[in-house]
């Protein structure tokens, strides 16, 4: 499988199938640099209120500052009202991004509450409004993110598919699961394939791809245009590369040893501290060194001793004491 082969959202180009997904608390600048550097094709931020934007919330600013070097990058907006998130679609326009992504599919109360994310996919009808405003708002490519539907009585990603492309939409990505199942069960790569079945736009595939093997069976069993990998890239950014060797020379490269992975949570650490300052940063990379050492010997003293981490050098003693080669 050709995993380096180029395709185009709107007229923006990828450059292979690897898709680093959008995910709250993760997908900040730092983390989407280094796994843009370990081969993701495309990366996406992590959620931005539209109303955030709107009303000039300070936590908003940070969301959607962008590295160069991490293009292309699709940014994501989440709203419930078509006038307000088409109009700050075109005023962040002019930002360093590629694609602009709207969620229909975060799963999150106080998101679903607000009508917001997958909500929307109760509301067919506003779904096309949205997706129509915004798509004449801007000149850039337009995405969406979709759940299979909200519950398993109203799964709805085919008809939503189509509406977001007689809307002007460019590409959706579609998670296998409802919003009722949250990250629970198992994801439905059907509705996957009959989604690519049922649109001409290019289709990502998302939901359960946590090794080489499946990503490869996404592809081959929905053949879907590009791979988005959330959760199971948490603490995990070599799992782009790795699924990328195996599509390219059908071989499962080792895992990372732990020297590997010491290196890689101190470069974590030092871009976190670079963006975020000592003291915000080291505090955001106890949940990351959390899942960086998951399943690793003496993983349950590093998280329990990480919390009292506070600066870069109580991390390094900690990382060289505890992760043994």
């Amino acid at each position: 499988m050709n995993v380096e082969e180029s395709w185009k959202i709107g007229d923006v180009e990828i450059p292979g199938k690897l898709i680093l997904a959008p995910m709250a608390g993760v997908t900040d600048l730092p983390y989407r640099q280094i796994c843009k550097e370990m081969g993701a094709d495309l990366i996406c931020t992590e959620m931005v209120s539209a109303k955030g934007i709107y009303y000039n919330s300070p936590n908003t600013q940070p969301l959607l500052e962008i590295n160069p070097k991490e293009r292309p990058v699709s940014l994501q907006l989440f709203g419930a009202d078509p006038d307000i998130i088409s109009e700050m679609a075109a005023r962040i326009e002019e930002l360093p991004f590629d694609i602009l992504d709207i969620n229909m599919g975060c799963p999150v109360p106080k998101v679903v509450n607000n009508q917001e994310g997958s909500a929307l996919m109760k509301n067919p009808k506003l779904v096309g409004e949205i997706v129509s405003k915004v798509s004449k708002a801007i000149k850039k490519p337009l995405t969406v993110k979709i759940r299979k539907g909200f519950t398993e009585k109203s799964v709805n990603a085919v008809e939503i598919a189509k509406i977001v492309e007689d809307a002007g939409a460019s590409a959706i990505a579609v998670h296998g699961r409802t919003r009722e199942q949250y990250y629970a069960g198992v994801a439905d790569w059907e509705i996957i394939r009959q989604v690519k079945e049922a649109v001409s736009i290019p289709v990502i595939g998302n939901g359960d791809v946590d090794s080489p093997e499946r990503a490869k069976a996404l592809v081959e069993q929905t053949g879907c245009d590009g791979i988005m990998i959330g959760r199971a890239s948490r603490g995990n950014p070599w799992i782009f590369s790795r699924i990328q060797t195996y599509l390219e020379t059908g071989e499962i490269p080792p895992q990372p040893s732990a020297e590997e992975v010491r290196e890689m949570i101190l470069r974590h650490a030092r871009l976190q501290i670079e963006y975020k300052g000592e003291y915000t940063g080291m505090r955001e990379m106890r949940k990351h060194v959390a899942w960086y050492t998951a399943g690793m010997p003496h993983s349950a003293a590093v998280r329990r001793e990480v919390n009292e981490v506070e600066t870069y050098e109580q991390l390094e003693r900690l990382v060289k004491d505890r992760l043994e080669s």
